[in-house]
């Protein structure tokens, strides 16, 4: 047996469907989708985006296709840039021997704009022609993109045959539909159909006018019946099927669920309060969690940065708690993953709750720390309290004194992770010097001997769909410097062995940074770029600025233009864009009048 099939066969072994059961599907008659998912299986099974879509697909009678998913699997061989399967075998999915190549429809989840240079891999893995124009209908699958990587989805316009905006679980099974329903159909009819879909983007179908060096000045669609607008679809949180809550799958080592969606606030830079914010019922968790407990799944992640906006969070929390005594009491042992919180919304019952779970701990950094009792996350973004209020955060000082105060008096908390933005218009550089001031003030009001502080520094990223997505951007490389003074300084105040075993301050690798500067805002031209990368054998992984800048002046691109503020009249994700121009304006107006300086 290969060794594809046998990885294959071992993953299947150990999965769990926590689902509720159904009938498979007889696929005769039926379109072949298959989610190519960029991770290897523990993290592809928390990608709730393609495997909810996996499981309404195969679950839902209505919809004429059978799903399937394929890997990163760990025999995969790396070579450069490229990946291949070990033996020259065909890439296949977990569910059929068939090549991925041979499916119908091609689905792609993109979750960050850094990492868009995987579809290459992915498609050459699998034997796919790259560029959409070269692709056959009939021969080859309709490849159809996701997720926030693509919130400015123009550097993958050439590549990707539709991009689902939004929540796709109506967008897509509508699209599934019009494929089987028009397989003879000639390729162009078939886009045109599928981009009257609301939530369905197709880039092929709209032609752009660009600027030299980077940006565009107008895009339109090809023909009249081609709409000049896509609407980001959201959907009602009875619309939703479980499995957009919950994990449908399990390796059965972990499972995890979101309690809620979108967020209650509306802070300018950041995209979690675009979507309306909704909520899993109660029931619905309970309900899953006794599945766990029955499977005997020990480790239960809440994946959900706003967790605690959710109504009926003491509720389900408790019924955790529950099954962890149960299974203490068996010689088993639960851990509870919970994302990051807002400090305002911290309370004392929340945190006695939490921590009489037993153990617990914070989805990225729980592998990475020695005998940590707990690990709570927060994220004031500034040292700043003018900035914090001129990007629209709420997280006062006074408030994270508040949370730590709590944390302090709750005695079992002894970890502080403190999310931080660094770079940002409007800053100076006693702002970022503060932050190290501000992370020994946390861990002296957090008042254990033991107590460790993790500074994780983000640059700032101006989000497409955000009030700053015209924002000028710092060039990563000068951010790096920043984030080593930050450092600096911390390890002055406090002194070598204070730091050492208490301290821990992290940065982004600067290669993902340089990719995001001209993928998070780029034009059709940037997809290009990355495919020249690709081809001559560049690691995109330890990208250098000098590699990059070299690799769009062959294409005619300025990398310090993707870097400005962008007051072009049209944006290169215009066809998306609902962003309020003068509420733009007001806070490039606002940042202006602070006079920052690097």
């Amino acid at each position: 047996m290969s060794l594809l099939s046998t990885e294959i066969d071992g993953i299947l072994a150990r999965e769990i469907l926590l689902a509720d059961p159904y009938p498979p599907k007889d696929p005769t008659g039926l379109l072949r989708m298959v989610f190519v998912i960029p991770f290897g299986h523990p993290f592809s099974l928390m990608c709730t985006g393609p495997m909810g879509l996996h499981d309404l697909i195969n679950r839902t009678p209505e919809i004429p296709a059978v799903a399937e998913r394929a890997l990163e699997y760990e025999c995969l061989i790396r070579e450069g840039n490229r990946l291949r399967t070990p033996d020259g075998e065909p890439y296949r999915s977990i569910e059929s021997v068939r090549p991925v190549h041979e499916a119908d429809v091609v689905g792609v989840s993109m979750i960050n704009a850094g990492n868009l240079h995987s579809l290459l891999r992915l498609l050459d893995l699998a034997g796919i022609p790259r560029r959409s124009a070269d692709r056959i209908h009939g021969v080859h699958p309709l490849v159809v993109g996701g997720n926030q990587g693509l919130a400015d989805p123009e550097p993958l316009a050439d590549y990707l045959d539709v991009v689902a905006v939004g929540e796709a679980e109506h967008s897509l099974a509508e699209l599934i539909r019009i494929v089987h329903a028009h397989q003879d159909k000639p390729r162009d009819g078939l886009l045109k159909d599928l981009a009257r879909v609301p939530g369905l983007y197709v880039p092929s179908l709209y032609t752009c006018d660009f600027l030299p060096g980077g940006g565009i000045t107008s895009i339109r669609p090809r023909t009249r019946t081609v709409p000049d607008t896509v609407h980001t679809q959201y959907l009602d949180a009875t619309d939703l099927p479980d499995t957009h809550w919950v994990y449908p799958i399990s390796d059965g080592t972990a499972a995890g669920f979101h309690p809620v969606l979108g967020c209650l606030h509306s802070c300018l830079f950041c995209n979690l309060g675009e979507p309306p914010f909704r909520q899993a019922s109660l029931e619905l968790l309970t309900s899953y969690i006794d599945r766990l407990e029955a499977h005997g799944i020990e480790k239960i992640i809440i994946s959900a940065p706003t967790f605690t906006q959710y109504r009926r969070r003491q509720e389900l929390l408790d019924y955790i708690r529950a099954y962890a005594r149960r299974a203490e009491a068996a010689g088993r042992r639960v851990t509870t993953i919970i994302g990051s919180i807002r400090a305002d919304e911290i309370s004392a019952d929340y945190l006695e709750a939490v921590t009489e779970l037993g153990d617990f701990g914070h989805l990225f950094t729980e592998l990475h720390l020695s005998q940590a009792r707990g690990v709570i996350t927060v994220a004031p973004e500034w040292a700043a309290p003018d900035l914090v209020a001129l990007y629209g955060k709420t997280q006062k000082k006074e408030r994270v004194d508040r949370a730590i105060d709590l944390c302090r008096n709750n005695g079992h908390i002894n970890t502080v992770m403190l999310y931080f933005i660094i770079g940002a218009p409007g800053e100076h550089r006693d702002d970022r010097l503060a932050i190290a001031d501000y992370a020994r003030a946390v861990r002296e009001r957090l008042g254990a001997d033991d107590a460790n502080i993790i500074v994780k520094l983000h640059q700032f990223m101006p989000k497409p769909g955000t009030a700053t997505q015209r924002l000028r951007m710092s060039d990563p490389d000068l951010v790096r410097t920043y984030g080593d003074e930050v450092s600096v300084r911390l390890r002055t105040l406090v002194g070598d062995a204070e730091f050492d075993a208490h301290y821990r301050v992290e940065q982004f690798a600067t290669s993902r940074m340089h990719l995001e500067v001209v993928c998070s805002r780029g034009d059709r031209r940037v997809g290009h770029v990355l495919e020249d990368l690709y081809d001559c054998g560049t690691d995109l992984e330890t990208l250098t600025k000098d590699e990059l800048v070299a690799a769009l002046t062959k294409r005619g691109l300025d990398y310090d233009r993707h870097l400005r503020h962008m007051d072009d009249a049209v944006l290169p994700w215009h066809i998306l864009n609902r962003v309020n121009r003068a509420a733009e304006a007001q806070l490039a107006e606002h940042l202006a009048q602070r006079g920052g300086r690097p």
